[in-house]
């Protein structure tokens, strides 16, 4: 099953210095037929104008991971971390028990990020912080794994859920796989580019929720960046 979700019929939120797109229910924006996806809960299509940001806010029992698609953004929070992660970067802010972060473009262009939200595998655990550079050449026609809660392979990023976040990026013509478990569900979007999903064409920014398919066949139209993540 490929349900394309155009990124005409997202949620949306003009707020001025915030222009956000919302795959999921979010705030204001509800349908009762976009909720969550297996366990990804939250998926927003973010653009922060320059200076501004996300002042500091409460979070607990979540895991939130944040791909920056162009620009920066420092991250603050309450456990003494900061950070600036920078475009293709991940950060991962598991929330736990609680925590207080805030989320700033502090550079002089517009910075767009995905902001994704993952429901934990279990409620409680010790805050914590972490991002990573990950070098967009690391995954020239592959996907390559940002974030992982499946297991420990020292090359990305600890999330505390049964998920994955992975990228790829494509030229023109070039196709890769990834392999989905059984009974598991994808969800990807591609950042930029055209692409098509096991023969279904999506744009940019369209949304993509992927079930009951062994192999995720992604072929680019012209040159894509893809981000997709694995869940139960």
């Amino acid at each position: 099953m490929i349900e394309r979700r155009p990124f005409a019929s997202l949620g949306h939120a003009d707020h001025g210095w915030l222009n956000a797109r919302h795959h999921f229910s979010f705030a204001s924006y509800h349908d009762d037929e976009r909720v969550h996806w297996g366990q990804l809960r939250v998926w927003n299509d973010d653009e922060i104008a320059p200076h501004s940001g996300f002042p500091a806010h409460p979070h607990r029992d979540m895991e939130i991971i944040t791909y920056v698609r162009e620009g920066a953004i420092t991250h603050r929070d309450s456990l003494g971390n900061e950070g600036r992660t920078e475009a293709g970067d991940v950060q991962v802010m598991s929330a736990g028990t609680g925590i207080t972060h805030s989320e700033y473009n502090l550079e002089d262009v517009t910075t767009r990020i995905f902001q994704i939200w993952i429901i934990p595998e279990r409620s409680g655990g010790k805050p914590a912080w972490g991002a990573k550079p990950f070098p967009k050449g690391e995954r020239a026609g592959q996907f390559v794994v940002l974030a992982n809660g499946n297991q420990a392979d020292g090359d990305s990023l600890t999330i505390r859920a049964d998920a994955q976040l992975a990228a790829a990026t494509l030229g023109a013509g070039q196709s890769t796989e990834y392999v989905l478990g059984t009974g598991r569900k994808a969800y990807l979007v591609a950042a930029s580019g055209a692409i098509e999903v096991n023969g279904v064409a999506v744009d940019a920014r369209d949304g993509v929720a992927i079930a009951d398919e062994s192999v995720v066949r992604i072929t680019a139209r012209e040159p894509s960046e893809v981000i997709l993540v694995d869940v139960a």
